[in-house]
């Protein structure tokens, strides 16, 4: 990707919300000289990957498979000192924008509505070679009531509701044309997008970066800039 995508995405995310009147902490508004001259320490920061995230899966179209996302918190598998022993995420979608099929290894999320438009998802059971049963019925909790489902089925979420998803499960989740752009909250165990994350076609979950532009906010997964 450009760093002037990369840059617009997150003005855009920035956007979406102050309309919401969602505040992220003061970090995320940062700009390269503002880290440069933090004085506090930001090991742990860097160590558990919090920040601005910005990926196209390595296929080159952001607008239809992509996202912005926004770690807040997180832990780390190896080194129960460092952060928490959950992770929250801030993703953004524009219309149609979507998260391609995956699943976790581990992880088990909670996925909500957090201000917006439509979240649609389409999940099916994964087979033991990490491809889609498109036989058995799924067993889903959305707001703690327990969902029996069909294998591919779609579901929404409006504004507030919630979907957890095991580990296991592939997913694909998306905000539905005409309703506007998303914000998706997820509450999850720790989250290790190096190693947890198992994509039904190859792809790259941080992204090549073609420096276009000077960095506006630098992403999680390249803070070694800052140095």
């Amino acid at each position: 990707m450009k760093r002037s995508q990369i840059n617009n995405a997150i003005k855009h995310a920035i956007t979406m919300l102050e309309a919401q009147s969602f505040k992220l902490p003061s970090f995320a508004y940062w700009n390269l000289s503002q880290w440069r001259d933090y004085k506090g320490g930001l090991d742990n920061l860097k160590k558990i990957m919090l920040g601005w995230d910005v990926t196209d899966f390595g296929n080159g179209k952001f607008e239809r498979e992509g996202a912005v996302l926004f770690t807040v918190r997180n832990g780390h598998l190896d080194d129960p000192n460092a952060g928490t022993p959950y992770a929250e995420k801030l993703i953004f979608l524009k219309e149609e924008q979507e998260l391609t099929f995956h699943f976790h290894r581990s992880k088990t999320e909670d996925i909500i509505n957090r201000g917006g438009g439509t979240l649609v998802l389409q999940l099916y059971n994964s087979t033991p070679d990490n491809k889609l049963d498109k036989v058995n019925d799924l067993h889903v909790k959305m707001d703690g009531f327990i969902n029996t489902l069909k294998a591919g089925a779609i579901v929404e979420i409006e504004k507030g509701g919630s979907i957890t998803l095991h580990p296991g499960l592939f997913h694909r989740f998306y905000a539905k044309l005409g309703c506007g752009d998303l914000i998706v909250g997820e509450v999850s165990s720790i989250n290790d997008d190096k190693t947890d994350n198992i994509f039904l076609t190859p792809s790259d979950r941080f992204v090549e970066v073609i420096e276009d532009e000077p960095i506006l906010y630098p992403l999680c997964n390249e803070y070694h800039l800052l140095n």
